[in-house]
């Protein structure tokens, strides 16, 4: 036992987690830096931005739930040493991501303003302007992002986070210079702010299928693999892909529904979520930053079917988990009231933003490690459709249903969102929890 858990040592999990938490960090920093540039470039624009982000936030998800079925694959051929298998596989995904991004790419180039029309209704002809354009310059990047999530895929199952990070660094460096060029230089608007995005995707997916073709590398993408369609590869890649791709495909139909009841309420409650909203995402870094370590772990030690390994890091990621999130839950809690300087508020809201804040962070920091973090271990295990139904439903009911019930039927407003959001994350928890003591994800096999 005490070999088989030495498989990561404290060394190599603090190689994968410290680059994954700062790269997670980096992009949420570049992502406040964007919105503030953009601003410069008029209201018509920001709109535009905004409701545009939100249309492709379901291909970011896709993409990113492909990746993850990859990563899954990809790690339990590492933990039974089949190099090649693992090379053939990841090249498989770096196949089906560039179809299927160009695929969507290709649709959503046919009907960007059908789409947007469909989707957000009428709005003033220069936002539907500013969606069309940056819809239309988004697209492009669509295959550029899927290529970099296969490629940033094979990297985290080999553990070199620290790839993905760097590549984050540049990558955002040039966006943000590109956006102030395109804004403040160049005077294009929403283009100007579009296109290095697209730039900056493209970069990052080249350089990094540049550095998986390395032969160096323990995994390589191979060439007469990414040519040749293999059925059982594929299947194998979106056995986990396609239930996680419904799982936060329902969510992001659910954090819409969510954004309609918001409007219900006055407009100091609709502003003080929105504030909170922006909080919630930093404070749920340490969380959200764990997950693809799991997936990493697990994942090896599943394929080499070493499942008493697997368990013992199952403990031990949970608690480096729940440690890094109370400390960091607790910073951003201490760092609010700094925040809120900057945000010309009224003192009641700015209140009310405190209240939601420290809700959102305690439960995070308590019950999210392990409604989200241990989630990923147990998609790692192979145990996918378990996740997805538990996940579905607590969203739908233990969210959707609750923020109605508490939000508007008992007048709680944004306090009773929180209250729900909260009971989602805790009810996925036990079952979570539950599910990893009974060992039943030690009898699924991937590969």
């Amino acid at each position: 036992m005490n070999q088989k858990a030495e498989a990561f040592s404290n060394k190599q999990l603090k190689g994968m987690i410290v680059p994954l938490f700062f790269e997670q960090l980096l992009v949420m920093l570049v992502g406040l830096a964007d919105t503030l540039v953009i601003s410069y470039a008029g209201e018509a624009a920001v709109s535009g931005v905004s409701l545009v982000n939100q249309f492709n936030t379901i291909f970011i998800y896709l993409f990113t739930a492909l990746a993850s079925g990859g990563a899954v694959v990809i790690s339990q051929y590492i933990g039974r040493n089949e190099k090649g298998a693992a090379g053939a596989s990841a090249s498989q995904l770096l196949l089906f991501s560039i179809v299927f991004s160009g695929i969507a790419a290709g649709l959503v180039l046919l009907g960007n303003e059908w789409i947007l029309r469909l989707m957000f209704g009428k709005v003033e002809d220069s936002v539907m302007e500013a969606c069309v354009t940056y819809l239309r310059i988004s697209a492009y990047s669509y295959p550029a992002l899927a290529v970099y999530n296969s490629g940033a895929a094979v990297c985290r199952s080999l553990g070199k986070t620290n790839v993905t990070m760097y590549l984050s660094v540049v990558s955002n460096i040039v966006n943000v210079i590109g956006n102030l060029i395109g804004v403040f230089v160049l005077h294009a608007g929403v283009a100007g702010v579009a296109y290095p995005s697209f730039i900056a995707r493209t970069f990052s997916a080249v350089m990094i299928t540049w550095l998986c073709f390395r032969r160096k590398n323990e995994v390589f993408y191979q060439r007469e693999w990414i040519f040749k369609w293999s059925g059982d590869s594929m299947k194998k890649i979106l056995r986990i892909a396609v239930p996680n791709g419904l799982e936060n495909g329902v969510f992001q139909l659910v954090k819409v529904a969510l954004s309609s009841i918001v409007a219900l309420f006055g407009t100091y409650q609709i502003a003080a979520n929105g504030v909170a909203q922006s909080i919630w995402s930093l404070a749920a870094l340490a969380g959200v930053a764990m997950g693809p370590v799991f997936i990493t772990v697990i994942g090896q030690c599943m394929g080499n079917r070493d499942t008493e390994g697997a368990d013992y890091y199952f403990k031990k990621l949970t608690g480096i988990t729940l440690l890094l999130s109370a400390a960091w839950n607790l910073i951003v809690f201490l760092l609010t009231p700094l925040f809120l300087r900057f945000y010309a508020l009224e003192p009641e809201t700015k209140r009310l933003v405190v209240w939601l804040v420290l809700i959102h962070n305690v439960f995070n920091a308590a019950a999210f490690p392990f409604s989200g973090a241990v989630s990923n271990g147990l998609r790692a295990a192979g145990d996918v459709k378990f996740t997805m139904y538990v996940s579905i439903a607590s969203t739908i009911a233990g969210r959707l249903l609750l923020t109605w019930l508490l939000g508007v039927v008992l007048d709680m407003g944004v306090i009773g969102i929180a209250a729900a959001m909260v009971c989602d994350w805790m009810i996925r928890a036990v079952i979570f929890i539950l599910r990893q003591k009974s060992g039943r994800w030690k009898n699924f096999q991937v590969i």
